[in-house]
């Protein structure tokens, strides 16, 4: 049996060795409650205090600034409904987000509207995905008081210029002497970009672990001193009161361990760029009706995203799994709902050439010969499915 491809590594990352060699103490003989005062649980504290630091390292910010979550999404939610939710008390506070974020971010946005506490905005991209700066600054609001742009695309690997909106929003803030929050949902961008907050300008940013080769289960929320964010959960008050519930040691110390691995401008990643853009070439060269989708230039270097006119993307995909390849249609969390992406859609895509595309996004493991064989089996794959059907 041949070995089996995996090209989905947006979805998810295999957990690194040292990641899970860090963990398994925690799994196994150090199991204290973090919030117990005897040495098992102080040892379970310092455990979670290390992992704060090396992720605010990773950060370039204060330990006291990393707040540790069950995941991205409710990173996301505690970001927007946290910061909305106080600021509705006394006035209608406007929100700026994209078209085309994740749906961690654009259903709370949503519910925000629908339960009439906030108003929002949702800025349109041009043809590659890219949100205009220009666009962010003229839906700018007096009562604007978010705005949230996710620093690079989960399916389309557009990367955004973060750190000219940040720029933006701190020259208007000053202006208008009202600070507007930045937030960005920095989960694919972390392993690929750099991350430090202070450069980037945001005031709060989102990370996940299992994107970058740690434990599913485990995310974290960057939140700039002094922002004032209301709980999602009401309860014994850990993580700063941000995050009530017992701490998930475990994967608090093996998202710290991961983020020690990661170093965005590397060899490896040159090599997954490299990869990257030999699937594109042997693609567009030598399969007729496929189109690449978003940026060339500003992409994430293990994202490829394509359209194969005339062909149904989740028919596709299962064609490739029958023959040993995982690829997606788009986000994990999204796609199993049979719609068109609101990606494609935001990009002008028909709604049928959007039911016709697929996402293959490299990691470490993947090699040359993955990427020559995936090319050859895509070709004959879509070769077989395009013959007319007597």
């Amino acid at each position: 049996m041949r070995k089996r491809i995996y090209l989905d590594y947006a979805a998810t990352t295999p957990l690194d060795p040292k990641v899970l060699k860090a963990m398994l103490p925690y799994l196994k003989k150090e199991y204290g409650n973090p919030s117990s005062s005897h040495s098992f649980g102080q040892a379970a504290k310092a455990a979670i205090e290390k992992a704060r630091e090396q992720v605010a390292k990773f950060l370039s910010c204060n330990p006291l600034e990393v707040v540790f979550t069950s995941g991205a999404t409710e990173a996301n939610n505690l970001a927007i409904q946290g910061i909305i939710k106080p600021k509705s008390q006394n006035s209608k506070p406007h929100i700026i987000t994209s078209q085309i974020e994740h749906e961690s971010v654009l259903s709370p946005c949503q519910a925000l509207e629908q339960e009439g506490v906030a108003e929002v905005t949702y800025v349109p991209v041009d043809k590659e995905g890219i949100v205009r700066v220009e666009d962010i600054e003229k839906a700018i609001k007096p009562n604007t008081a978010l705005v949230s742009v996710m620093h690079a695309n989960s399916e389309i690997g557009t990367i955004q210029p973060i750190a000219e909106i940040g720029a933006l929003l701190k020259v208007i803030s000053q202006k208008l002497k009202v600070k507007i929050l930045f937030h960005t949902d920095a989960v694919q961008a972390a392993q690929f970009l750099p991350c430090d907050v202070q450069k980037l300008g945001v005031d709060m940013l989102t990370l996940s672990a299992h994107k970058f080769y740690g434990p599913k289960g485990t995310g974290g929320l960057f939140v700039r001193e002094g922002g004032r964010l209301d709980p999602l959960f009401l309860g014994g008050g850990q993580e700063q009161g941000l995050r009530s519930g017992t701490e998930n040691v475990a994967g608090i110390v093996g998202m710290g361990e991961a983020v020690e691995e990661i170093h965005p401008v590397t060899i490896r990643n040159i090599k997954i760029r490299q990869l990257r853009d030999q699937l594109i070439r042997g693609v567009l060269r030598n399969i007729p009706r496929g189109s690449l989708t978003g940026s060339l230039q500003a992409r994430l270097p293990n994202n490829a995203h394509f359209c194969f006119e005339g062909i149904q993307g989740q028919e596709l995909l299962m064609a490739l799994n029958e023959n040993g390849i995982a690829v997606s249609t788009g986000s994990a969390c999204s796609e199993k709902t049979n719609e068109p992406s609101h990606v494609l859609l935001a990009l002008g895509m028909a709604a049928s050439n959007a039911m016709s595309c697929i996402r293959v996004t490299l990691g470490k493991q993947t090699t040359k010969e993955e990427i020559e064989r995936t090319v050859k089996t895509l070709r004959a794959v879509l070769e077989k499915l395009r013959r007319p059907r007597i």
